[in-house]
């Protein structure tokens, strides 16, 4: 390995943004056909750099070197004639179309005539989901696929252009452990054959069994580059964030309080599957200070979960959802929202963010009555409001009017906590809130949550990371094709405990 000549080399990189300077003067070097991460907190410049490799972004300075011929990419087509690919973390996928249309989008195979050859193009795709061993359909439309299949979409997307460097941008965000699993499995056949891989995580876990070498990056400079025999996972955390990160455990000691939230017997039915249900006989309680999480593989129900209790579901569901004793039936989030009842979904591109809002828009939209000043809406207090949240999560932005698009994911996340915060809930939904959060973003989250619990806020969390559950909640939830299969208290509860219970059906 240490002999393998360089398939990219990018040397001196500098990108400026209006008020941000995402890379400054970073060097990064990549051997062919070795797997290198590359770490760093939301906002360290990964991605960025990723996006001048791919052609998205052009550097303001530096040099990058492909197979050692410096080069300059125009945009992406420039970048795959080069043979780079690029999962992006954030999903580019077109909702109306079929998913084999989406992963040849701009690259659509022609038959007789010059028509679009279909069938070839779902025969390909087919052949790229099994290597993937997944069962996504190529005739399926993308728009009803769960955010963990899309990004397998992603993934085939990447790999249908056979590159010979393929850049994953937290590829597994959204993935279940067995998907993870199947996933990693490509990666290896892929460097088996030559390919290079640069490979973006917050997981160090994955990062410590999958790289030859690890690059930190921070604040858009580069820290180090070292061989993953020459460190440890909490030295690179180390680096990553500037501080030691020590391991916490967030439930002990939290007092319980009366009970708030009580479901019985809660079935969504689904008639048009075989199975006939989403959720069945669901139910649960929940007391104020209390989190309660709720584990399972993809599709076991756990959105949809907090879908109903969020009166965002079809309102078909029967059984009983008692809020303070009293029976209630959001049939409108703003409904739930009234009950101080929030809801912070798992994909925040499509159901979280409001593009054309900044920061402070983003962040007041729910609480927009509490900035009116004589029946007008007054900018300085919704910027009053703003500023709160932006503190106690610890939203990295440039200023309150920042574009909220121009924030990394963890960032964007922190904002859409921080919109719920303000309203105040005593119940808090949290569908896998720290996905594509870095690791010192996610202790900041721990400690607010374990904070506001301590306050009196029940939470309902759900998260693809068993040790995240472990870490935060006071019980386990299990779901199983849409049943609960297991509940047990954190003292009970070990990762072999719930995979069992998630894999029972």
């Amino acid at each position: 390995m240490t002999t393998a000549p360089f398939a990219v080399r990018m040397l001196g990189i500098t990108k400026r943004f209006p008020g941000v300077v995402a890379l400054d003067d970073v060097t990064l070097e990549v051997r062919r056909g070795e797997i290198h991460a590359i770490c760093g907190e939301n906002g360290a410049g990964k991605s960025t750099l990723m996006k001048i490799l791919s052609g998205v972004y052009s550097p303001d300075s530096g040099v990058l070197e492909i197979d050692g011929a410096a080069t300059r990419f125009a945009g992406t087509r420039d970048a795959e004639h080069a043979g780079i690919a690029i999962i992006h973390q954030e999903l580019a996928l077109v909702e109306d179309l079929p998913v084999a249309a989406n992963v040849f989008l701009g690259r659509e195979r022609r038959g007789a005539f010059g028509l679009v050859d279909d069938r070839s193009m779902e025969e390909e795709c087919g052949r790229l989901f099994a290597q993937l061993e997944c069962g996504v359909s190529p005739g399926d439309r993308t728009g009803s696929l769960r955010v963990g299949d899309q990004q397998l979409v992603e993934i085939a997307k990447a790999l249908s252009l056979e590159a010979s460097v393929v850049v994953m941008d937290e590829p597994t965000s959204a993935l279940t452990e067995s998907e993870s699993a199947r996933l990693e499995r490509t990666i290896q056949r892929l460097v088996a054959r030559g390919t290079t891989i640069l490979y973006i995580s917050h997981k160090m876990d994955e990062v410590f069994r999958l790289a030859d070498r690890i690059t930190v990056l921070r604040d858009g400079r580069h820290v180090r580059t070292v061989d993953k025999t020459a460190t440890t996972p909490r030295e690179v955390t180390g680096w990553m964030v500037g501080r030691d990160i020590a391991g916490h455990e967030f439930h002990h000691g939290r007092p319980r309080g009366a009970k708030i939230l009580e479901v019985r017997d809660l079935t969504l039915p689904w008639p048009e599957h075989p199975r006939g249900y989403r959720l069945k006989d669901i139910s649960l309680d929940l007391h104020a200070g209390e989190i309660l999480g709720v584990a399972g593989l993809m599709g076991a129900g756990r959105t949809e979960l907090l879908e109903v209790l969020f009166g965002a579901a079809d309102d078909t569901w029967t059984g009983t959802v008692c809020l303070h004793g009293d029976s209630v039936r959001f049939r409108h989030p703003r409904e739930a929202c009234a009950a101080r009842v929030a809801m912070v979904t798992e994909d925040r591109k499509r159901l979280g963010l409001f593009p054309d809002l900044d920061v402070t828009g983003n962040i007041s939209l729910c609480s927009l009555g509490e900035a009116l000043r004589g029946g007008f809406l007054s900018r300085a207090a919704e910027e009053q409001l703003a500023a709160g949240p932006v503190r106690d999560t610890g939203v990295k932005t440039p200023g309150l009017h920042a574009a909220i698009t121009g924030l990394s994911g963890g960032n964007q996340q922190k904002c859409i906590i921080g919109r719920w915060l303000l309203t105040r809930p005593e119940v808090l939904l949290l569908d896998d809130p720290t996905r594509g959060i870095d690791v010192g973003a996610k202790a900041e989250l721990y400690s607010l949550i374990d904070r506001l619990c301590r306050q009196g806020l029940g939470v309902i969390l759900t998260s693809s990371e068993l040790p995240e559950l472990l870490t935060l909640a006071d019980r386990i939830l299990v779901l199983a094709e849409g049943k609960v299969t297991a509940e047990m208290t954190r003292a009970e509860a070990t990762e072999a405990r719930i995979m069992e219970a998630a894999t029972a059906g």
